[in-house]
């Protein structure tokens, strides 16, 4: 992509998302998002009442008394953006690829984020950590991040979001709000996401194509695997093979939605022929219902 076709192109995704961010999304951020957050403040002696599992068991055994932690909510959070950058991302049936829906979508975060004077963060990821952008504030810096996940050249071809998260366990010792931008096609780094979710709040944002889920009747075709580059042909000829292809896929989708859960991890799917507005909303309605019953 030339500069002036990814200049257009940020514009263009600045544009909507702006208008998006001042119509829709911004009470749901708040509501979702702030709040969320508590930050250590002091110590104090522990009285009757107070929660056990705040108990500063250091200080208690130092001063031979029990004392807790006090926290206060936190003035603003950090939005850390993790995006796949692995070859698969660059597919897309329709007039949109996962990576450009990748881009659209966390750059409506970022702006939200913005909006509410938060830090936005960036991890570009494949087999290995790509790019690192420290959280920071501003339009300009909330434009970088969209210029990088548009226009940066990965080294490698494959996905491996472990690299990632343990980067940023060492990196980041702070609380934040993670968000995982991927179509989850490579194995779940189960262990690293739990260490990871200990720490974090851990949004995974599944970018997916149509034709991932079911294939037309196509016959005899050639195909190419993006992250490995093997060639090989496939028969997609009759009702059988298609049902068989989409069975498998509907499968692993359903074992990846259980090993998330099971981790505690919110996940949302969104489809490149699809709006995402929508399921973006939802996702936002179901958690801010969640924490109210909570």
């Amino acid at each position: 992509m030339n500069l002036p076709e990814l200049q257009a192109k940020v514009r263009q995704i600045e544009i909507r998302t702006r208008r998006l961010v001042s119509d829709l999304m911004i009470g749901q951020y708040q509501s979702v998002f702030k709040g969320q957050g508590m930050d250590f403040d002091d110590i104090r002696e522990y009285q009757p009442g107070d929660e056990v599992r705040h108990i500063d068991w250091n200080v208690t055994a130092r001063l031979n008394q029990p004392f807790i932690k006090q926290y206060v909510e936190e003035r603003e959070l950090t939005i850390m953006l993790v995006v796949d950058l692995s070859a698969s991302g660059t597919f897309g049936s329709g007039e949109q690829t996962k990576r450009d829906l990748a881009a659209e979508v966390a750059a409506v975060l970022a702006f939200a984020a913005q909006r509410n004077n938060d830090k936005v963060g960036l991890t570009l990821f494949t087999e290995r950590v790509e790019k690192y952008v420290a959280p920071a504030k501003g339009n300009r810096h909330v434009l970088r991040l969209v210029r990088d996940i548009l226009d940066h050249t990965p080294d490698h071809r494959g996905g491996d979001l472990r690299h990632a998260l343990q980067h940023l366990q060492k990196t980041f010792r702070r609380r934040a709000i993670m968000v995982v931008l991927s179509d989850f096609i490579d194995p779940l780094p189960v262990s690293a996401l739990q260490q990871a979710r200990r720490r974090h709040d851990v949004i995974a944002i599944q970018i997916t194509d149509p034709h991932e889920e079911k294939l037309p009747a196509l016959g005899r075709i050639t195909m190419e695997d993006a992250e490995t580059g093997e060639v090989g042909e496939v028969t997609f000829r009759n009702e059988e093979e298609l049902s068989a292809f989409s069975h498998h896929q509907v499968h692993a989708q359903e074992e990846l939605v259980q090993q998330l859960s099971g981790i505690g991890i919110d996940h949302i799917r969104l489809r490149t022929d699809e709006p995402y507005v929508s399921g973006l909303s939802k996702f936002f309605r179901t958690r801010i219902e969640r924490q109210r019953r909570t």
